[in-house]
């Protein structure tokens, strides 16, 4: 039997917002295992959403660069977000930013020429002369006839915490940095259904089946077995339809569809890319009490 521990308790809080001692029967009855707690407390309907609390700790920035039908977003972390407001770091992620444009992964961009050196040797030179480590941790690629790129929380040119490519087909109007500006803001999981990560949708069809056959023995009317499975089927419809980027609401106008959008603007999405600075990274940080106390806790004294 696992352990279950004050900070896993903390994080399937967060992730999920049910209540404290529903958050640990759920993890007793899975034995610690984080993604079968969440969905053990959805299938009890204690949890309205499977997100992870998502929390992000890196800090640096996120460079886009387009040029013609291709377009790249990169990832350069840093320590602190200071250094991200240092105008010698951020002249540096744009440089790796450009650079990315002519290289086809990350360990190709990584000696891609960046001022006469490697990307990675003129990283390494700026963690001499800042004093703070760094690295190019991602980039992504995007072809199309035409790609839009936004930066969200902008620090200067192509510069930002949350990078988005859209490549569309057609004559863009002002629609595509619309929908870069939804894809910053909604974080779709795919472009369509047909994109949808086939796991992701068997793990949401199996909680659907379970929640909806407990809801179904609980009740003073027990359903027949065809509405069950049509209940099911709705239900799996609005998942793909919030998880996907053509069936999202439109931030801009959320009386239609992203896909409605694009249609009545005449054209067709067929490609993102989304990066947000630090995503899957977490930094150990300790609570503010924790913090506080340190700091006054009584120094030794010198050994003279």
């Amino acid at each position: 039997m696992a352990t279950i521990t004050a900070g896993m308790v903390k994080e399937l809080r967060e992730a999920t917002g049910a209540g404290m001692m529903d958050v640990k029967k759920a993890l007793t009855e899975t034995d610690g295992n984080m993604d079968a707690a969440i969905d053990w407390l959805r299938t009890k309907g204690f949890a309205k959403a499977a997100k992870k609390s998502g929390r992000t700790a890196a800090e640096g920035l996120v460079g886009v660069a387009v040029e013609g039908g291709r377009g790249v977003v990169v990832e350069v972390n840093s320590e602190t977000d200071f250094v991200a407001k240092n105008a010698e770091f951020q002249s540096l992620v744009s440089s790796v930013a450009r650079a990315a444009l002519d290289a086809e992964d990350l360990e190709a961009l990584k000696a891609a020429d960046v001022g006469g050196r490697s990307a990675e040797q003129a990283v390494t030179d700026a963690i001499a002369k800042i004093g703070e480590n760094m690295t190019i941790r991602r980039m992504a690629r995007l072809e199309g006839e035409t790609v839009v790129s936004y930066v969200h929380n902008a620090a200067g040119e192509g510069l930002g915490k949350i990078g988005v490519l859209v490549a569309l087909r057609g004559q863009d109007n002002g629609i595509g940095r619309q929908i870069a500006m939804h894809v910053a803001a909604a974080n779709p999981a795919a472009l369509d259904e047909a994109s949808l990560d086939q796991a992701m949708l068997e793990r949401e069809r199996s909680v659907q089946v379970q929640k909806a056959e407990e809801e179904n023995s609980a009740s003073a009317k027990p359903k027949p077995a065809q509405v069950i499975e049509k209940m099911i089927e709705g239900r799996m419809k609005k998942f793909v339809a919030e998880s996907t980027l053509l069936g999202q609401a439109f931030v801009v106008d959320p009386d239609r569809t992203v896909a409605e959008a694009a249609e009545a603007a005449g054209v067709t999405i067929t490609g993102f890319v989304r990066l947000a600075v630090g995503e899957g990274i977490e930094k150990q940080t300790e609570d503010f009490a924790s913090e506080v106390a340190k700091m006054n806790a009584p120094r030794e004294p010198a050994q003279g």
